[in-house]
């Protein structure tokens, strides 16, 4: 539980010249954010384009993350999710790997209920009872309730990833779902993060670690002393790159972090259908952003 209150990289996952999953590049950029502090990682997250992977590109990172893991003191939260059995497949692959908890993500279905919801996250945390579970919240309509129930049936659901845009509806959730009994991730990253830690969140994910693994952890130290303008004089440097980020409903999520990567030489730009490569009048823009960042 202490692994998730802090800042939770999520990694990207770098395409060769072939399209296939670049895996000495993508443990060199895992490395640079261990080296720099991050001490929690989410492989297979929504940055690492999660759902344009396939299920063995998917087994590959979180092998190649536990392997470049194993020299460093950090968490490993696998991200599972797709169907209920790929779920639980994965979930268990995790814990064969020697993962620590699981992130589920959201499940992707026109139709969700909140009693389904629950059984979906009841059916992975079951079959994983030794691992940490972490529930990936995306839905507005979820209630606390239903949170409070999965947590009394699942005692190792120990944290959520809260990622409603809404400070006040995170807190109601946080409270009536419990919040002293989960670790509570604002999961909307630095331009949500202060607002979400004033009402109860004790940590954040982050893409922007792939880019600048410092920056999130200078607003966390800021945030955890209670220093609200010093994490808000990071919220200005990072704005403009998250709104980059968060335009068109995320369109570019991936893309603006790949290219600023690609930027520093770091990797190529390359993402997977559904997303796409930003054009040239956008890539100013990112290196614009960054400006500033001692990159």
């Amino acid at each position: 539980m202490a692994a998730l209150a802090g800042v939770v990289a999520v990694p990207v996952v770098p395409f060769g010249a072939g399209g296939g999953i670049d895996r000495p590049v993508y443990r060199l950029l895992l490395r640079r954010l261990l080296d720099a502090g991050i001490g929690t990682v989410t492989p297979n997250g929504n940055t690492g384009e999660f759902y344009a992977l396939t299920p063995q590109e998917r087994q590959a990172v979180l092998r190649d993350t536990l392997a470049e893991t194993a020299h460093h003191p950090a968490t490993v939260i696998a991200g599972v999710g797709h169907d209920l059995p790929t779920a639980i497949g994965a979930a268990e692959h995790a814990r064969a790997c020697g993962a620590q908890l699981v992130m589920v993500h959201q499940p992707v279905h026109p139709y969700v209920s909140p009693d389904g919801w629950a059984a979906y996250h009841r059916a992975v945390a079951g079959a994983v009872p030794e691992l940490g579970v972490v529930p990936y919240v995306r839905d507005p309509l979820l209630d606390g309730s239903t949170m409070a129930e999965l947590g009394e049936r699942c005692p190792n659901v120990l944290g959520v990833k809260y990622a409603v845009p809404d400070a006040a509806r995170f807190a109601a959730f946080a409270r009536d779902a419990g919040l002293d009994r989960f670790v509570w991730l604002a999961g909307l990253a630095e331009l949500y993060a202060p607002a979400y830690f004033a009402v109860g969140a004790t940590g954040f994910t982050s893409g922007l670690a792939n880019v600048a693994p410092r920056v999130p952890l200078d607003m966390l130290a800021a945030l955890r002393a209670g220093d609200y303008p010093g994490a808000m004089k990071v919220w200005e440097l990072v704005r403009a790159f998250e709104d980059l980020r968060a335009a068109g409903r995320s369109a570019d999520n991936v893309s603006v972090v790949k290219e600023a990567l690609a930027a520093l030489g770091l990797c190529r730009r390359e993402v997977r259908p559904p997303s796409s490569v930003l054009p040239d009048d956008r890539r100013a823009e990112v290196a614009a952003a960054v400006q500033g960042w001692g990159l």
